[in-house]
């Protein structure tokens, strides 16, 4: 009776590695250490432009209405205040939409309505503002009136009217179509990964379609919900040329949505006035950008803080 020799393998010496995997660790490693790099450079860079502006008076800079402080408070108001509303429009829309795809419409609607919302977000600012301009504003504008003429005793349709309808909630709903397919693209991926033993075991119990989701899809989605929203939040803290062209700007600080007096935006006050600036009034513009930076980063971390908060309660573990 033959036997056939047992084959051995011989174990590499402890802790040496391939050529191939040294590469591949080396060039992630430099990778990821780059983005570090990148934001640390960016930081810097924006910090050194604007220490001079920070203790600047509008006899430093021709831009500034007294100091730096009473410039930059209208323009963080106006962009914060934008980005909420528009959060405030896009995320129930979205949230619907994802969910009409991935758990309503056939496969053949589903599929083509995903390409949809893919090309979506394709689509450039410019093009949006174009047509904030020429169709949405001239569109709400009888609206507006009347709200304002029916309900301008509650503050934020208070008069007076802007005759032209671009005002904050004209940018407020085309930042909200911008970011909708940001976050109706991920909602939908996170809800197509609903463990299918979660959903047929609620199915089983007897709970409708619409239990099911509120009881297995809702819960182990929460925390992307949350991310999805956020990095919408981030894109709509951002925009510059969609707001730009469409708000019509004098400055201050208002909660009246349909008002000809509208605060502007970091990003847009930015891409308006930066081709004019001159001298210690390019650091004041630096500087803008260094708050929203700050306001961006706060909002991200706040965004990582909500989901690791919630990710031992997500049905993802």
């Amino acid at each position: 009776m033959t036997t056939t020799p047992a084959v051995t393998r011989t174990a590499s010496p402890r802790g040496k590695q391939r050529p191939g995997d040294r590469w591949f660790s080396g060039t992630a490693l430099f990778a990821g250490s780059m983005i570090l790099v990148t934001l640390a450079a960016v930081a810097i860079f924006l910090i050194v432009q604007s220490v001079p502006a920070l203790f600047a008076t509008n006899e430093d800079a021709s831009i500034l209405p007294s100091n730096f402080w009473s410039y930059v408070g209208p323009l963080v108001f106006g962009t914060v205040w934008a980005a909420f509303l528009a959060l405030l429009m896009a995320v129930p829309l979205s949230l619907g939409v994802a969910l009409f795809i991935s758990h309503y419409a056939p496969r053949r609607l589903a599929q083509a309505l995903g390409y949809i919302v893919d090309l979506l977000a394709a689509v450039p600012s410019v093009v949006f503002g174009l047509w904030g301009i020429g169709v949405l504003a001239p569109a709400v504008q009888p609206i507006y009136s009347w709200l304002v003429e029916n309900a301008g005793w509650f503050p934020l349709f208070a008069p007076p009217l802007s005759s032209t309808g671009r005002t904050i909630f004209t940018a407020a709903i085309v930042l909200a179509v911008m970011v909708t397919p940001i976050i109706t693209a991920i909602c939908r991926e996170i809800f197509l990964q609903t463990p299918v033993l979660h959903e047929e075991a609620a199915l089983a119990l007897g709970s409708t379609r619409w239990e099911m989701i509120r009881m297995a899809v809702f819960p182990f989605a929460r925390s992307g919900i949350v991310s999805a929203a956020m990095l919408g939040l981030g894109r709509a803290l951002g925009e510059t040329m969609a707001v730009a062209m469409v708000l019509s700007v004098s400055g201050g600080i208002t909660f009246k949505l349909f008002t000809p007096d509208n605060p502007n935006t970091i990003a847009a006050n930015i891409a308006l006035s930066f081709p004019e600036a001159f001298g210690l009034n390019i650091n004041v513009l630096i500087a803008t950008g260094l708050i929203l930076f700050v306001v961006t980063f706060a909002v991200n971390a706040l965004a990582r803080y909500i989901v690791g908060r919630r990710k031992e309660f997500s049905g993802a573990n």
